[in-house]
């Protein structure tokens, strides 16, 4: 099962680096739209320094969205989703690997972009840091549960629009509580709470977005 977990993730990511154009557009998206606040609120630091958190996470959102809709379905379109539904591994294997190939294609990416964006913000080191953790532990979230999007989706006609209109919803405590950590760090009331509510909400997502996940797939492709 471990074998045909790695085995979808290694090649969605050897997909992927064939198509760079796919995934460097979430990229130059996620740093336009970060870069764009600064410009326009001015330089006034105690304000960007309010906002940055919530701009950083909302602009991480928004990308990951971006690539949704293409997570099954080219493999949907060449044939290749079913034969990967015949194997004897779980479905949600299946479903699990290429959630993880998302967050690997997509999450780390904005992890070393993020502290460089933060600058902008006028945030301090200790928040920086508490802004990366904040993601690397909060974008995995948005991975998993935006798979029950696209496999909800899969087929139908104007499918990106609907996964963001049924995945937004559920992308919300992840947003409060990944802003709120690095708020509190600027705030003086520390982080730890909002990460490990972040952590459980992870825990969660990866216990249950998986089967979710297979059983809206089985759904979608017959």
């Amino acid at each position: 099962m471990l074998r045909f977990l790695f085995t979808v993730v290694r090649r969605d990511v050897l997909l992927a680096a064939r198509r760079r154009g796919d995934w460097l557009t979430a990229q130059f998206f996620f740093v336009i739209v970060v870069s764009m606040f600064p410009l326009g609120i001015g330089p006034e630091p105690g304000m960007l320094r309010t906002i940055g958190p919530g701009v950083v996470w909302v602009a991480a959102l928004l990308a990951s969205l971006l690539s949704l809709d293409r997570l099954f379905a080219d493999d949907y379109r060449d044939g290749s989703l079913e034969q990967a539904m015949l194997s004897p591994c779980p479905m949600a294997l299946l479903t699990l690997g290429k959630a993880i190939a998302h967050w690997v294609i997509n999450g780390i990416p904005l992890l070393l972009i993020a502290p460089l964006l933060g600058i902008q913000f006028n945030l301090p080191a200790a928040a920086l840091w508490i802004l990366v953790l904040s993601l690397a532990i909060g974008t995995p979230i948005l991975s998993l549960l935006g798979s029950i999007g696209a496999a909800l989706t899969l087929g139908l006609r104007g499918g990106g629009a609907l996964v963001t209109l049924l995945i937004m919803p559920l992308y919300v405590p992840a947003l409060i509580f990944g802003a709120g950590a690095v708020e509190g760090v600027l705030s003086g009331s520390g982080s730890e709470a909002h990460l490990s509510l972040l952590g459980a909400f992870l825990v969660l997502s990866l216990l249950l977005a998986p089967w979710v996940s297979a059983m809206a797939l089985k759904v979608s492709v017959e």
